[in-house]
């Protein structure tokens, strides 16, 4: 059968276009290329066709799903949760990290049966409420969060029951793996990686741009442990409501320790009580009585107003208008500024800051960064309380530690620059290499090393006996407040305090412990005061931290230490205060 004879079997629109050619094209030519014409128009429907039906779901996702849906739910790419560097201590080890996690959501409306999906999901999760679950997944939402960060084997667990509606959404979690062990230092971080405390929250920028970096503080964990383990059992020795203490290098004013009690596990910062969070060393500020006196004398000698061999009238309390200023354990005697500072006289400490005069004892605590935060790096600190108008009477109280409140950490940085030489280094929590810092001179070397041995003289024979721990050469000095109440100062709740020094031969570390509202008990005899209670506690933490830093026992009866702490001024040289 010839071509012709089956043109009835070529479609229409062929025929058509074989009769409309008179180019001379052959007929072969012509079908292919209407036949591909054909083709094109087919799929452009099926693709206008599969573009509707995308536009259709896009339009479900962005408009009529629920908006606190996580993108999980919605079949979308996950948004990945905010990664954080890791914090780590000055030898390494680890004390906040992330780790991956997954928490469970699920879409209520693709819920078959609500009750006995609850009741598998306890059986998995038995923390979780029977009742909360069945009410969740009976709501209809599309999306309700059931538990967030499911540990792997429960994880694996809620997979295991195969519930349709149930789904994942991961993430990276904030774990701190000391728990309580530095958590006012590190801080915590919220649900979504926000750093809101601590050095999480001072340097959030810092740990979320620096993903791939460690951020190195100067905490060493064993000295932390050390310090907290000590607190907790002093506060439980003599019942007190809360401790705070911090450990500083005194050559760099890094802070190798700090610890505020009660605490809290950042892990779970949301369960803590605002007194847990409260950080005692850094935000707290208050008058703390008689170790004030270091910076009392030092004070003095720097000035040259006062000499070590003068002498001051202690045999009878000073009377300033309503106020009456009186030693705890009155000698009722002349005392040298040695016996004034061993006994810690505070007739005395005020007769020789009225020598020196207002003017010159506002500007040096002003040197020392008595008057001004501390320049740390945490977001909690406490801006100190000063007296204004600063006047005669607050010149006297401020000797011996009213009047001026101040943070704990300060009295220790300050201290630090009363022993190491004279130099003034700000504390810091942050690890770098590399030579210190010059720091700033607040006093001569000279008077540092007087201080240096009257710190020691009140170890070894004044208020702070209890201190002592033989072969390590500590100074120190008590300091016993009483708190401020609704109508003056309450004189049954104390703030007991004991800033230590050692080794006093070659000042490095400074230990400062504070004791809120202790209570005597029959090893004190009832006392409650700092030289029975702060003091032991700071030579227990002594005891423990220098084998870790490798400081040797010494023999305190060698001819040349003691020559080096000797302390003894002549007689002679009589004076009386100014007032």
């Amino acid at each position: 059968m010839s071509r012709r004879e089956n043109d009835f079997e070529l479609p229409l629109f062929e025929l058509r276009a074989r009769s409309e050619t008179a180019d001379g094209s052959t007929r072969s030519e012509v079908r292919w290329l209407l036949t591909g014409r054909g083709r094109l128009q087919i799929m452009s429907v099926l693709f206008a066709a599969l573009f509707l039906v995308i536009g259709g779901r896009l339009v479900h996702v962005m408009l009529l799903r629920q908006a606190a849906e996580p993108a999980v739910a919605t079949g979308q790419a996950e948004p990945r949760a905010s990664e954080r560097a890791d914090l780590v201590d000055r030898n390494g080890i680890l004390l906040a990290t992330n780790l991956a996690s997954a928490s469970l959501h699920a879409d209520a409306q693709a819920i078959d049966d609500p009750v006995g999906a609850a009741r598998a999901l306890v059986r998995v999760l038995p923390d979780l409420d029977e009742d909360a679950v069945r009410r969740k997944l009976a709501s209809n939402k599309r999306f309700v969060w059931i538990k967030r960060n499911l540990t792997p084997r429960e994880l694996h667990g809620v997979n295991v029951l195969g519930i349709p509606g149930l789904g994942f959404e991961h993430r990276q979690r904030r774990v701190y793996p000391l728990g309580s062990l530095a958590a006012h230092v590190t801080g915590y971080v919220d649900v979504d990686n926000n750093g809101i405390a601590g050095i999480e929250k001072s340097r959030d920028d810092l740990l979320t741009q620096g993903r791939d970096e460690t951020l190195r503080l100067t905490l060493d964990a064993r000295l932390q442990h050390a310090l907290r383990d000590e607190l907790l059992a002093a506060m439980e020795r003599f019942r007190a409501k809360g401790a705070g203490g911090v450990v500083l290098d005194a050559l760099s004013g890094e802070v190798l320790a700090l610890s505020s009690l009660p605490d809290f596990d950042p892990n779970r910062a949301g369960e803590a009580s605002q007194l847990a969070l409260f950080n005692q060393v850094t935000l707290g500020v208050y008058e703390l009585g008689s170790v004030f006196k270091i910076f009392n004398t030092a004070m003095g000698l720097d000035s040259g107003v006062v000499k070590l061999r003068d002498r001051y009238d202690a045999t009878r309390p000073i009377r300033v208008a309503r106020f009456t200023i009186r030693d705890d354990h009155p000698k009722r005697r002349w005392l040298s500024v040695p016996e004034i500072f061993k006994y810690s006289s505070n007739i005395g400490s005020a007769k020789l800051a009225l020598d020196v005069g207002t003017a010159g004892q506002r500007d040096f605590m002003d040197r020392l960064g008595m008057l001004r935060a501390a320049p740390i790096e945490l977001p909690e600190v406490g801006t100190p309380l000063s007296p204004e108008p600063w006047r005669e009477i607050n010149t006297m109280t401020v000797a011996f530690g009213h009047g001026l409140a101040v943070s704990p950490l300060q009295v220790a940085s300050g201290v630090a620059a009363i022993i190491n030489g004279g130099v003034l280094h700000p504390p810091t929590l942050i690890r770098r290499d590399g030579p210190r810092p010059e720091g700033t001179r607040v006093v001569s070397a000279r008077t540092s090393e007087i201080m240096r041995r009257l710190m020691r003289l009140v170890v070894r024979d004044g208020t702070g006996k209890q201190a002592s721990i033989p072969g390590y050469l500590i100074g120190g000095k008590t300091g016993t407040a009483e708190k401020v109440g609704g109508r003056g100062y309450n004189r049954r709740a104390l703030l007991s305090s004991f800033v230590a020094v050692f080794p006093m031969t070659a000042p490095r570390y400074v230990v400062f412990v504070l004791l809120d509202e202790p209570r005597g008990n029959d090893a004190t005899h009832g006392f409650a005061s700092a030289g029975w209670t702060a003091a032991p506690t700071a030579g227990r933490i002594i005891a423990r931290m220098a084998p870790i830093v490798g400081i040797p026992v010494l023999d305190e009866e060698d001819r040349q230490i003691r020559r080096a702490m000797h302390i003894g001024p002549k007689d002679g040289g009589t004076r009386l205060a100014s007032y």
